[in-house]
């Protein structure tokens, strides 16, 4: 598209890409500590960061067929949200976040998530243990919830994720596993 007539590369349009959601990201962050709420605002924002930066810089039929990542998302978090536990919010902001992701790297993401959960978990844990940090934020529900905000480790898995793709040189070193 328009990125392909200027010479925007794929590992640029990721950078444009992470730059635009870095806001939202933080944003998405803070909402689920203070209020174990991910907005429906948020998950609209990413969206339309994809339409737009996605639109302009990747190909056409790249962007075209990632929106149906959104659409396989969608499916399966209703799932988990009416059967799993897993919160409404967590599953929106999951597929708001689904075109991003390239499917073909599929063995990568899932343990990128698994890391992303694994250390959100344990730093949350340890964080709200700290008799300074729970001063220092009185008012996040996070703390006293029985449940892990875990848009946290979604954030983590599409920041992560959008960061490995804007420097060739960390994703081939990543991906090198996969091509043996």
């Amino acid at each position: 598209m328009i990125g392909q007539m200027l010479g925007i590369t794929p590992p640029q349009a990721y950078f444009l890409m992470l730059i635009c959601v870095l806001p939202i990201c933080f944003w998405v962050c803070l909402s689920d500590l203070k209020k174990m709420r991910i907005p429906n605002k948020a998950n609209g924002l990413l969206m339309l960061v994809f339409l737009v930066v996605g639109g302009l810089t990747l190909p056409l039929d790249v962007f075209a067929w990632r929106w149906l990542n959104l659409l396989a998302v969608i499916v399966i978090g209703f799932f988990l949200t009416n059967f799993a536990g897993v919160g409404a919010g967590d599953s929106k902001f999951a597929a708001a976040a689904a075109p991003f992701f390239d499917p073909a790297h599929l063995s990568f993401i899932l343990p990128l998530f698994a890391a992303c959960l694994l250390g959100t978990f344990a730093g949350h844990r340890l964080f709200r243990a700290i008799p300074a940090v729970r001063r220092a934020t009185p008012d996040w529900a996070s703390w006293g919830h029985k449940k892990f905000p875990m848009g946290l480790a979604l954030v983590g898995t599409l920041v992560g994720y959008l960061l490995i793709r804007s420097f060739p040189s960390l994703y081939d070193a990543l991906f090198a596993w996969t091509t043996r």
